[in-house]
């Protein structure tokens, strides 16, 4: 179906369609199955996906009112990509391609190609990401290291120490307790876009911020790391500072800085692909969605745009709209239009 169909299907409460897509609303962040009984949305703030998964990918959880997720879909590639999700799932550890291929009824290869259209990610990636997830909730609700460890599906300390500085940016420990021991530095300085502030562990940046007032950028650094320590380190953080600073300036037309941020696959995958857009150039959120292979993934880019914890190294600033209006920014529309201004100017593009 279209997205026209798709609608009228959804505005009409048609429950022969359930099964075969949901209807995500952008306002409240809930996806729901074709014939749920709340109220209609604005047209505007529905997106379509076409298995809960991708939704779920997006950023939506399932309405506690019409429980899409216990809807079988009635389309057999849908519905194997289902099961291979609930697979999954519910595996202690990561089943192989093989394992599910054979599951499902489909080939390794097919399978691994029709889960990346359909979910956004590989078989492999979204098992990742959701043992990742569950180590996070397990360790936040006070879970033992240990016993959190085992319940996500790491078979080993080591495995799991392997992925922490990628998927937590701290120890498990550490990040259990809200990232107490870990010391953060930061530095405030005033830049060409006002302020800027610069926080970095030991392993690298882990946080870039632009405004107008010190109290509020360190507010938003706390909130980031609760139970972190903060040392203010203005001279020790020059070699992160002043690279930025020139690159605000337009004396250094690339940053390359070691960083420290924590990551879903997904994130990682936009991330990669906004630093690949040239400085001068600028990418709709619906391209960037079409170069990670997912173009359904439109609102989850937009989303990674917007929890990027550090632009500029990550310039998440050179994705606009697709009718080529600038859209949002973390830091401000005024900050975007200077950022693209000056960088075009540089790109001899006016």
């Amino acid at each position: 179906m279209d997205q026209n169909q798709l609608w009228t299907a959804f505005e009409a409460r048609d429950p022969r369609a359930d099964g075969t897509f949901v209807a995500a609303v952008l306002s409240t962040g809930i996806y729901c199955k074709p014939s749920c009984p709340a109220r209609r949305p604005k047209r505007e703030n529905v997106r379509f996906y076409p298995v809960c998964e991708a939704a779920e990918r997006a950023g939506y959880r399932a309405c506690k009112r019409c429980r899409p997720n216990d809807v079988e879909s009635a389309n057999p590639r849908l519905a194997a990509i289902r099961k291979a999700a609930r697979l999954i799932d519910d595996a202690d550890a990561i089943p192989t391609l093989t394992m599910l291929g054979r599951a499902v009824g489909i080939s390794p290869h097919h399978l691994q190609r029709l889960f990346t259209e359909i979910v956004g990610v590989s078989p492999r990636a979204y098992g990742e990401a959701k043992r990742v997830a569950r180590l996070k909730a397990d360790l936040k609700a006070g879970e033992p290291v240990a016993q959190a460890m085992y319940g996500a599906g790491y078979g080993s300390a080591s495995r799991l120490y392997e992925k922490a500085k990628a998927e937590l940016g701290m120890t498990p420990a550490r990040y259990r307790k809200g990232g107490v021991g870990e010391e953060v530095r930061f530095a405030i300085k005033k830049s060409p876009l006002d302020l800027l502030l610069v926080a970095a562990t030991e392993q690298g940046v882990c946080m870039i911020a632009l405004g107008d007032d010190e109290k509020k950028l360190a507010k938003a650094l706390e909130a980031e790391f609760p139970e972190a320590r903060f040392a203010r380190d203005e001279s020790g953080l020059g070699t992160y500072v002043e690279p930025i600073v020139r690159h605000l300036s337009g004396k250094l037309p690339h940053l390359d800085l070691p960083l420290d941020v924590r990551a879903t696959a997904f994130q990682r995958r936009v991330w990669q692909e906004l630093q690949r857009i040239p400085s001068g150039k600028t990418a709709s959120y619906a391209e960037i969605a079409q170069r990670i292979g997912n173009p359904r993934a439109v609102r989850a880019v937009a989303n990674a745009c917007a929890n990027n914890p550090v632009p500029l190294v990550v310039p998440c600033h050179r994705v606009v709209r697709t009718d080529a209006k600038l859209g949002g920014y973390r830091w401000g529309r005024k900050r975007k239009e200077a950022l693209l201004a000056r960088e075009q100017r540089e790109a001899g593009g006016g």
